[in-house]
């Protein structure tokens, strides 16, 4: 069974965002952008009270020449790039308490990438389902939303990566699960995750080893706000939650009875394109640009993820390898 939240669920995730503390919005940060945000989204999971890093990481960011060069020539002379950004919590992304300005590590890359670039960065927050479609349509040039780099994405969208994040999980503080190594720990349970993620695609493949094993078949509830997730875990709604290792890890520190369980599986992130863009190039020797001069690990330090940091920027790699479990 699939569960999907209804419209106006986003308001009751957002105050139960405030409520609980699950993703704390930022009373300053370098690299916040002014935004275009939906309807609602002052209650968006990022933009209750508390306090996260504040240091100004980007705007000592200075022109790469080498990587300006790469760009195409029609947008070296409008001398701007769109990007759709979804916002879902801390660390990769969070509202100001304003209501629209954008924080966050997918942020703050996107903000020195630009000023690598030369170039101006106009964001609108778009639905997380909705912007990869988009770039395909033409209709943006970037898209971030910490996604991660699977084959059957790369059949359609390009990507730059930028760190390693991955898959993780998260239940209350009373569930008997310590680690989920294999899918087969979550039979009989109920799972919540976000629409249109890895963590739905991983879970929705796997269903069969259930009954393969004899076993009730776990279910997947699936909801559109990262807010409502942590509301049906805290609910009893959910047994478990599945999303980003980065932002299982936040969100359990902000909340009261719930844990970490593990990681599963590591995948790149990137920030994604349309198939065939000529943008790749210029945003990859960005990114490297950035490890060189040192920007790229004051990003991680500053929020806390510096486990999630790569070697070197690629476009379109392949999907690293799931667990064999």
């Amino acid at each position: 069974m699939t569960t999907r939240t209804r419209p106006g669920t986003a308001r009751t995730a957002l105050v139960f965002a405030l409520i609980t503390g699950a993703a704390l919005g930022l009373t300053a940060c370098a690299g916040g952008d002014p935004a275009t945000a939906p309807a609602g989204a002052s209650g968006v999971p990022g933009a209750a009270k508390g306090t996260l890093p504040t240091e100004d990481v980007v705007s000592a960011v200075t022109r790469n020449e080498a990587a300006a060069k790469l760009l195409p020539a029609d947008v070296r002379q409008r001398g701007s790039f769109t990007i759709a950004s979804s916002v879902a919590t801390p660390p990769s992304s969070a509202y100001l308490p304003d209501g629209r300005t954008v924080v966050g590590v997918d942020a703050d890359f996107a903000a020195a990438v630009a000023k690598a670039l030369g170039l101006e960065l106009k964001r609108e927050v778009v639905g997380f389902e909705a912007i990869l479609p988009a770039l395909g349509s033409g209709k943006y040039d970037v898209g971030t939303g910490n996604f991660g780099v699977t084959e059957e994405r790369r059949k359609a969208i390009d990507f730059v990566t930028y760190i390693n994040d991955g898959q993780g999980f998260a239940s209350r503080a009373d569930s008997s699960l310590k680690a989920v190594t294999d899918l087969t720990q979550l039979c009989g349970l109920k799972v919540a995750v976000n629409a249109g993620t890895t963590f739905e695609r991983t879970l929705e493949q796997n269903k069969g080893r259930c009954a393969e094993a004899g076993r009730q078949p776990y279910e997947v509830n699936v909801y559109s706000e990262t807010g409502a997730i942590w509301m049906s875990l805290q609910q009893g709604r959910s047994d478990v939650v599945m999303n980003t290792i980065n932002g299982v890890r936040y969100a359990v520190t902000q909340q009261k009875n719930v844990k970490f369980l593990n990681e599963y599986r590591r995948l790149d992130v990137g920030f994604a394109f349309k198939k065939g863009t000529p943008l790749a190039p210029a945003f990859q020797a960005a990114v490297n640009g950035l490890k060189a001069d040192g920007t790229y690990d004051r990003i991680l330090r500053k929020w806390g993820v510096t486990g999630s940091g790569i070697a070197t920027s690629q476009i379109s790699p392949p999907e690293l390898p799931a667990p064999k479990k």
